[in-house]
C-alpha cells in the first residue's frame, strides 16, 4: 500500500462541477447553465484578441501594468493596489494560500460560491459554513461564527447562485465587526450588473481588512480567457504578488480585457439588456407559478415545490435542448439556476417551464 498521500483536507474536496454545455443527441442547445453573457464580448475585445496572434511567441507582461492602469482609470482605484489573475478564482485561491492554513478557519455562507470551500481545503484550512436567512447573507450569523482562528471571510455580493445581495451598510458593519486577524473578501463577480454599485471598492479604501475581487467572465463576456482582478490594501496585494506565478495571465486575455474595459458602450448595452430580460423572465416564471427572489445578477434562481419537481422540470428542459443549472450541491435541491440569455432564449425557457407546470398540475 502506497505511503504517498496528499496533505490532510485535499481528499475532502468535492470536484467543482461547471455548467453543462451539451446534451447527447441534441444540436443547437440553448446554454443557460453558466451565467455567461449571451451577447459575448465587444467587437473591440475580439479585435484585440486577434491582433495578439502575431505575438504568441512572446511571454506576457509579468506585472500586468497596462491592464491594471486601465482598471484604475475605469473604476477610480489605485493601480498599484490591483492584482490580476486567471479569473477571480485564482485571486480567491491566492488569498487562501497566503492567509489560511492548518489550524485556521475560512468562513463562507450556506449558499456561497463553491470555490471558497475548495480553496480553503486546498490550503489546509477549515471551511466554516454559516447559515443564510431566506437565501440572503446574514451578517449577524457570520459575526457569531468568527473565532480567534478566523482568517478569511468570503462574501459574494451579489451572491451566486441566489442572486441576492446585502446593502453597503451591512457589508461595512461586517468589516467593522471582524476579529483583528481576519480579512473580509467581497467577491464582486456580478457587481457590474448592479447600476451604481462599486463592488466594495470604497470599503477597501476606507479599511485595512477588506479585499475586493472582480472578473471579466460575466458582463465582459471573456469567460474562455480566464481573467479577473482584485483590489486591496497595499500590504495584502504585495503578499499575493509574492505567491502568484510571474506569468499567471496570458497576453491575449490581458489585451482583450483592456479593450473590453474601454468599450463602455457595449458593457452598458449588455447591462441594460440583462436588466430588462431578467425582469421579464422573473415575471414570466412567476406567472407560471415558479417564484424567485429579486435577482441583482444575470440569472434567476427559480424555486419549485420540491426537489423532485425541480429535477423533473430540468429533465423536460433538457429534452427540449435547454440547459440550466441544478443547484442541489449548493443546498438548494428544489431550485434551478437559469442564466438570463438573449430574448429568444428567455422566451424559449419560459415557454418550456410553463408547459412543464401545466403538465405537473
Amino acid at each position: 500500500m502506497t505511503k504517498i498521500t496528499p496533505r490532510p483536507g485535499i481528499l475532502d474536496i468535492t470536484l467543482y462541477q461547471g455548467g453543462a454545455s451539451s446534451i447527447d443527441g441534441i444540436a443547437n442547445v440553448v446554454k443557460l447553465s453558466s451565467n455567461e453573457n449571451p451577447f459575448g464580448p465587444s467587437d473591440d475585445a475580439k479585435a484585440a484578441y486577434k491582433k495578439i496572434a502575431f505575438e504568441l511567441h512572446r511571454y506576457p507582461s509579468s506585472d500586468h501594468r497596462s491592464l491594471r492602469e486601465a482598471i484604475a482609470q475605469t473604476f477610480g482605484v489605485n493601480a498599484a493596489r490591483v492584482i490580476c489573475g486567471a479569473g477571480s478564482d485564482e485571486i480567491i485561491s491566492l488569498l487562501c494560500q497566503a492567509y489560511a492554513g492548518p489550524g485556521d478557519e475560512v468562513i463562507h455562507t450556506e449558499h456561497g460560491f463553491a470555490m471558497y470551500r475548495i480553496s480553503a481545503l486546498a490550503a489546509g484550512a477549515t471551511p466554516v459554513e454559516v447559515p443564510e436567512r431566506e437565501r440572503v447573507t446574514d451578517v449577524d450569523a457570520i459575526l457569531a461564527a468568527c473565532t480567534e482562528r478566523t482568517r478569511l471571510v468570503f462574501l459574494a455580493n451579489p451572491n451566486n447562485p441566489t442572486g441576492t445581495m446585502v446593502g453597503e451598510s451591512e457589508v461595512s458593519r461586517l468589516a467593522r465587526g471582524l476579529p483583528d486577524q481576519a480579512l473580509l473578501v467581497v467577491d464582486g463577480a456580478y457587481a457590474e450588473y448592479v447600476e451604481g454599485y462599486d463592488g466594495g471598492a470604497a470599503l477597501v479604501e476606507a479599511r485595512e481588512n477588506v479585499v475586493m475581487t472582480r472578473t471579466f467572465s460575466k458582463l465582459y463576456g471573456l469567460g474562455a480567457l480566464r481573467i479577473g482582478w482584485g483590489y486591496g490594501p497595499q500590504d495584502v496585494i504585495d503578499v499575493l504578488n509574492r505567491v502568484r506565478g510571474p506569468f499567471n495571465v496570458n497576453q491575449p486575455a490581458l489585451a482583450a480585457a483592456e479593450a473590453a474595459l474601454r468599450d463602455t458602450a457595449w458593457t452598458e448595452k449588455c447591462r441594460n439588456d440583462n436588466t430588462r430580460l431578467r425582469a421579464w423572465l422573473a415575471e414570466a416564471l412567476a406567472e407560471h407559478g415558479v417564484p424567485s427572489d429579486t435577482s441583482t445578477a444575470n440569472f434567476i434562481l427559480a424555486r419549485f415545490a420540491s426537489p423532485a419537481e425541480a429535477e423533473a422540470c430540468d429533465a423536460l428542459l433538457q429534452g427540449e435542448g435547454i440547459l440550466v443549472r441544478r443547484v442541489a450541491g449548493y443546498k438548494l435541491p428544489h431550485c434551478l439556476r437559469i442564466t438570463v440569455g438573449d430574448e429568444a432564449s428567455c422566451r424559449r425557457v419560459a415557454h418550456a417551464v410553463g408547459k412543464f407546470m401545466e403538465q405537473a398540475r
